[in-house]
């Protein structure tokens, strides 16, 4: 018969019939204060070797408002504001008059004006060589569509 169970399988009631060992429950208790008092010796001791071997520099002023930048890239501040900014230079490219490259005599016009433009004269179609026979022409845009069309020497 198994000692957990008693007559007819039934589990037995009742206490333990050790107790636990004394000894071994105090020599674990002091294991335990040794280890701890042993690591506050060794933290404090780190940290009087880190303070005696990295100088923390002069002290801060309170007076002091000078604040330092980290270097690039920053974190953005506020993302917002930054937006609209971003989108007010953008539409000011798009809507005024200005200098591409001053020295090369090339300038931007507002995207409307140029719309404009683009709608009257149509887009610009390249000039196919009389000796390329194999480049087929491109198709006419609607402004140009009551132009003639120019032959190739092998159609006629």
């Amino acid at each position: 018969m198994d000692e957990s169970t008693g007559p007819g399988n039934q589990p037995r009631s009742g206490h333990e019939a050790s107790d636990a060992n004394n000894r071994d429950v105090i020599v674990f208790g002091v294991a335990i204060c040794c280890l701890v008092i042993v690591g506050l010796f060794v933290s404090k001791a780190v940290f009087r070797y880190s303070v005696g071997h990295q100088g923390l520099g002069p002290p801060a002023s309170p007076f002091e408002n000078d604040r330092m930048l980290p270097p690039e890239p920053r974190l953005q501040v506020s993302a917002p504001k930054d937006l609209k900014q971003y989108k007010g230079a953008q539409a000011d490219i798009l809507n005024n008059y200005g200098w591409v490259d001053q020295n090369a005599g090339v300038v931007r016009i507002p995207i409307e004006r140029a719309m404009d433009i683009l709608s009257r004269t149509g887009l610009p179609t390249p000039q196919l060589q009389r000796n390329d026979l194999s480049r087929k022409p491109f198709s006419k845009s609607p402004v140009q569509s009551d132009q003639k069309t120019p032959r190739h020497e092998s159609e006629d």
